[in-house]
């Protein structure tokens, strides 16, 4: 627990550290951006940016801007947003909601077709399959995510009109963009389990269960799933990075109201409380999610049990 605290803490910092660097050094004047985000780009003018840049602190040094932030995030308070007004938390609190329950699912279903699809690949060896599988994969990770997401969009929802294609509601507008997020992570947990259960079936414990006369149904879900699960797991902990990455682009493609979109729509307008804030959110989500994969690889591990 110790340790987990520590990893959210130095995330957090680093995140915010990086952020707010970054946008510091983008080109423009931040004042304007925000005052067209409060007011629309035909009422701005260079009294209305000067407000702003005077309201908001932005004519402080940056280093006093910096230490101030640090300061409120030490006490809890992530600030508001420059454009809207709005706590930073209580925004947050909203879109963390969508932005789980999207990862979970999307996560879920890559598992679910990547292991499915790799399980079968090594149980069956068949030749045709592995081909079939292996070329499938191939061709989904070559291809971008904004992309599969195009693709999908104009198939479901433009030509045959079967789901919503943007937006939040109810079940049905959760299909395309966990689908999209799905069909990136899949092809490598598809991989990684063919690879990983060759290699138990191939191992000397397993041959020796076969010689003993174990079924061949008692040998695999025994030996061989609990064994071949490690690397798995491992690998599906690694692949977070890609959905962390991944929420970014397929929740602005798909208008999903969760953290990435707000994160985009926040670096177009400036708003460095509410950047520093989502991007913050998105670190600490893959730090417990990365610990909770820690956790279950440590439990799928038949060397912990001795």
């Amino acid at each position: 627990m110790k340790s987990l605290f520590i990893r959210m803490l130095g995330v957090a910092l680093l995140v915010g550290l990086l952020s707010f660097a970054l946008l510091q050094s983008l080109p423009g004047d931040a004042a304007y951006r925000i005052a067209a985000g409060r007011y629309g780009y035909d009422m701005v003018n260079s009294a209305a940016a000067e407000a702003v840049r005077h309201e908001l602190g932005l004519d402080r040094p940056v280093w006093q801007q910096l230490l101030a932030w640090l300061a409120d995030v030490a006490q809890g308070n992530f600030g508001v947003s420059l454009v809207s007004g709005e706590p930073v938390l209580a925004a947050l609190s909203h879109q963390w909601g969508h932005t789980v329950a999207l990862s979970l699912l999307a996560w879920g279903l890559a598992l679910l077709l990547g292991v499915g699809l790799g399980g079968a690949v090594a149980l069956l060896q068949r030749p045709a399959l592995d081909r079939l599988v292996g070329n499938l994969a191939l061709g989904l990770r070559a291809v971008p995510a904004f992309v599969l997401a195009l693709l999908l969009a104009t198939l479901f929802a433009v030509q045959w009109d079967w789901l919503p294609v943007a937006g939040h509601g109810d079940a049905s507008y959760y299909v395309l963009p966990a689908l999209t997020l799905a069909l990136a992570l899949a092809p490598g947990l598809a991989q990684t389990t063919r690879h990983s259960l060759a290699q138990v079936l191939a191992s000397p414990y397993v041959q020796f269960a076969r010689t003993k006369g174990l079924a061949a149904r008692w040998v695999t879900l025994r030996h061989v799933l609990r064994n071949a699960a490690v690397p798995v797991a491992a690998y599906a902990g690694t692949q977070l990075v890609l959905l962390v990455e991944g929420m970014v682009v397929v929740e602005t493609f798909f208008a999903w109201p969760g953290i990435g979109h707000a994160l985009v729509h926040a670096i177009v307008a400036r708003d460095v409380p509410m950047v520093q804030g989502t991007a913050l959110a998105m670190g600490l989500l893959f730090v417990l999610l990365n610990t909770a994969v820690d956790a279950l690889c440590h439990w799928l591990d038949p060397r912990s049990a001795r």
